[in-house]
């Protein structure tokens, strides 16, 4: 005969008093398991602050037994690498800037290094990948459209001394003057321009208007663009008879360059960068497929 399994009065819980929508909250303790892992973590994190730099002081941080000390640790990695990389800079450093791309070594030394400079300094402005952020006023450097030249002795230029800067006597300069803004074209006028430099793009235009805006565009314009509108590189003046456009080639855009100008601004890099970073992000840049 087996005997009468006798069951076990339910345990009562006592409870935190909170009271919710009628549910209370209970107060149970919690697993010993879970515990011992907390307080095996507060010994751990406290022999770690022992240990190891941590507690900061006035000046500087306690230094811990052990004597690590990571910073200065990352310090002498990358001396390490720089010193293992000075001779190649060196030789970068002493090349011609025109015969770096056909010298296999330091094309591969300069492209590897330039990238990564190009993504920490660069990309900001010209994007990732070099095709120039979202928004107008920031160059595609993928292409082979180039306001002030794409051979490496002129990229090597306008990175070092930038452009239209003030922190850089060398730097490009150039100034459209704003027709509109500054009364040396009518609305009229402007709009007659407007529709020629949409008919030398090859665009949509009103040749009625378009014929006096070749007049108009000879007068006031082709002493930077030149007559045929294809630009002039050693003013920064861009090639209007393409479908490249720094900040938008539709009637609407043309008609607020010229009435107001464009002023974009480069920094110059000459006195954030060293020599050889601007060699290797030059040759980067050259590299893309627009290097000429």
């Amino acid at each position: 005969m087996c005997a009468k399994q006798v069951k076990q009065a339910p345990r009562e819980v006592p409870t935190t008093g909170h009271v919710w929508d009628g549910i209370q909250e209970y107060d149970n303790p919690m697993p010993r398991w879970w515990l011992w892992v907390l307080y095996l973590t507060i010994i751990w994190g406290i022999g770690y602050t022992i240990a190891y730099p941590a507690w900061p002081l006035i000046s500087g941080v306690t230094q811990g037994v052990i004597g690590s000390d990571q910073r200065a640790d990352v310090v002498a990695e990358i001396k390490r690498f720089d010193d293992a990389n000075a001779p190649i800079k060196a030789k970068l450093v002493a090349a011609d800037l025109a015969t770096i791309p056909g010298n296999d070594e330091l094309k591969t030394f300069a492209v590897s290094a330039g990238a990564s400079v190009f993504k920490n300094n660069c990309a900001q402005c010209h994007g990732s990948g070099a095709a120039g952020v979202q928004g107008k006023g920031y160059p595609n450097l993928l292409d082979n459209d180039w306001l002030w030249g794409g051979d490496m002795t002129a990229i090597h230029t306008t990175i070092a001394h930038g452009i239209r800067n003030t922190s850089d006597d060398d730097a490009r300069l150039s100034q459209m003057p704003a027709f509109g803004v500054d009364g040396i074209l009518d609305n009229d006028q402007i709009g007659q321009v407007v529709q020629y430099v949409l008919q030398i793009s090859g665009q949509d235009h009103d040749a009625a208007l378009a014929t006096p805006g070749a007049v108009l565009f000879t007068d006031n314009c082709a002493s930077c663009h030149a007559e045929d509108g294809k630009g002039i590189r050693d003013l920064g003046a861009p090639n209007l008879t393409d479908a490249i456009w720094l900040y938008g080639g539709d009637a609407a855009t043309l008609t607020e360059t010229i009435t107001k100008a464009r002023y974009g601004v480069m920094p110059a890099w000459a006195d954030k960068l060293s020599e050889d970073e601007i060699r290797a992000v030059a040759t980067y840049v050259h590299s893309l497929g627009g290097g000429e």
